[in-house]
C-alpha cells in the first residue's frame, strides 16, 4: 500500500486529500483557508471527526507544515516517510502537456513560464508544490493540468477567428479548464451506463461558482465551453461567460475604466451576482427563485438557458448524445437548475426527466432520467481529487 496525497494549491487557500493507494481509501481530506491572513483556519477531516484550529497562517509554507504535522499528531500516519507521493494539481499546461508528467525540474519552469496564460493559479500552484517539496524530499512529485484533458480538441474548435500570428506568438487560442472533473464524470458514467466509453458521446456539465460543459466524444474531450481563460463560456456565479468583445471598449468610453477594470467587473461582479444584484451563490439565487423574486428568476433563465445552448450545440457536433451528466457543486446539489435545463432540450432531444427523483437527491451517483428517454440524465459527484492521486500512482510506477 502506498499514501500519496493530492494537493490543490490556490492563491490563500490549500486543498487536500490523503488516499492509501490501490485501494483508494480516503484517510483524509480538508482544507486550510485565508492563508496570507491573521484570520486563518485550518480544517481536517479523519475517521468520522471533524478538528479546525484558527490561527494566522501567514504563507503556504506553513499551510503544510500545519497539514503534516496534523497527520502525525492525529496518527493518520505513524511517519510523514509513508507518504510516497504527492499530486499536484496544476491549472494551466498549455500546448505543452496533455497528460499529467513528473513534476521535475523543467516542469516547474514550463508551469512558470505558463504563468501569463494563468497569472492567478499556476504561481500558487508553483507556491504549494515547492513547500511540499521541502516538507517532504523523500516524496516524488506529479503535476495534473486542468487543461491537459481538452488538447485532443480539433484544431478548427481550439483556434479563434483571429490573426493566425496571434496563436502562433501568443498561443492565444481555446484551453478549457476542469479537465480533471470532465474526464473523471466522463468516464465514471460509462461505467455506471456499463458501456465502452469508446462508443459513447457524452456532454458532461460541471457546474460550480465556476461552470464549464464538455463534449466528450469516445473518451476524448471534442469541445468546452471555456476558452483562453475561464471567463469565457456559460454564465458563472461571478463571471460573465461569453459576451460581445466590443461590450469592453463601450464600457471603458462611458464609464472611464480601464480595459484590466472592465475585465474585473466581468470576473467578479457579473454572471449571477450582476443580474441578480443580490449574490454569486446558487442556493441563495434557489431560494429566492423559490420565493418568486424576479430577478432571481431572470438569473436562472438566463442560467438555464445558456447552458441548454451549450448543450445543444455539442449535441451537433457530435452527431447525437448518449448521455449528459451534472457534477460540480450546482450540478450535484440544485435540482431546480438540473430541471430548468433539462426541460429546455428535452423536445429536441427527446429526453424525459425523472421530475421526482430529480428534485429528492443531491450528491450521488443517480440515473435521473427515465427508461424511454432518447438520452441518459446523470447526477455523477466529481472526484479531482481521486484522478490525482490515479495519475500520480501512474507516472511514479507505484
Amino acid at each position: 500500500m502506498n499514501k500519496i496525497i493530492s494537493v490543490n494549491a490556490g492563491s490563500s487557500s490549500l486543498k487536500f486529500q490523503l488516499f492509501e493507494m490501490p485501494s483508494e481509501a480516503v484517510l483524509c481530506s480538508g482544507i486550510v483557508e485565508r492563508i496570507g491572513l491573521e484570520d486563518g483556519i485550518f480544517t481536517i477531516k479523519f475517521d468520522g471527526q471533524k478538528v479546525v484550529e484558527r490561527m494566522p497562517i501567514p504563507d503556504h509554507t506553513l499551510a503544510v507544515e500545519l497539514l503534516l504535522n496534523a497527520l502525525v499528531k492525529q496518527n493518520i500516519v505513524a511517519s510523514l516517510e509513508e507518504i510516497v507521493g504527492v499530486g499536484h494539481r496544476v491549472v494551466h499546461g498549455g500546448e505543452l502537456y496533455n497528460k499529467s508528467v513528473v513534476f521535475d525540474d523543467e516542469v516547474e519552469k514550463n508551469v512558470e513560464a505558463l504563468s501569463d496564460l494563468a497569472p492567478l493559479h499556476n504561481p500558487a500552484n508553483l507556491v504549494g508544490y515547492r513547500a511540499f517539496k521541502m516538507e517532504l524530499p523523500h516524496a516524488r512529485h506529479v503535476a495534473v493540468f486542468d487543461t491537459a484533458f481538452h488538447q485532443t480538441m480539433p484544431q478548427d474548435v481550439y483556434l479563434y477567428p483571429i490573426p493566425m500570428e496571434y496563436y502562433k506568438d501568443y498561443k492565444i487560442r481555446r484551453y478549457g479548464f476542469h479537465g480533471t472533473s470532465h474526464f473523471y464524470v466522463s468516464h465514471r458514467v460509462s461505467e455506471l451506463m456499463g458501456k465502452s466509453i469508446e462508443t459513447l458521446n457524452i456532454i458532461t456539465c460541471h457546474l460550480g461558482n465556476g461552470a464549464s460543459i464538455a463534449a466528450v466524444q469516445s473518451g476524448k474531450s471534442v469541445n468546452t465551453s471555456m476558452g483562453f481563460t475561464p471567463l469565457a463560456g456559460i454564465m458563472m456565479g461571478t463571471r460573465s461567460g461569453d459576451v460581445d468583445p466590443a461590450i469592453l471598449t463601450y464600457v471603458m468610453g462611458k464609464t472611464g475604466k480601464s480595459a484590466q477594470e472592465v475585465i474585473d467587473v466581468l470576473n467578479k461582479k457579473s454572471g449571477m451576482l450582476g443580474v441578480s444584484e443580490m449574490s454569486s451563490d446558487a442556493r441563495e439565487i434557489e431560494d429566492a427563485f423559490e420565493e418568486g423574486n424576479p430577478k432571481a428568476i431572470l438569473t436562472r433563465n438566463i442560467y438555464a438557458n445558456r447552458i441548454a445552448q451549450t448543450i445543444g450545440s455539442y449535441f451537433v457536433q457530435m452527431g447525437g448524445v448518449d448521455a449528459i451528466v451534472f457534477t460540480g457543486g450546482v450540478g450535484e446539489n440544485d435540482y431546480g437548475v438540473r430541471y430548468d435545463v433539462i426541460s429546455r432540450i428535452a423536445k429536441a432531444l427527446q429526453v424525459e426527466m425523472d421530475i421526482d427523483l430529480n428534485r429528492a437527491v443531491r450528491g450521488k451517483e443517480v440515473l435521473l432520467s427515465k427508461p424511454n428517454s432518447k438520452v441518459q440524465v446523470w447526477l455523477v459527484p466529481t472526484n479531482e481529487e481521486l484522478v490525482i492521486a490515479r495519475d500520480t500512482v501512474d507516472c511514479l510506477g507505484l
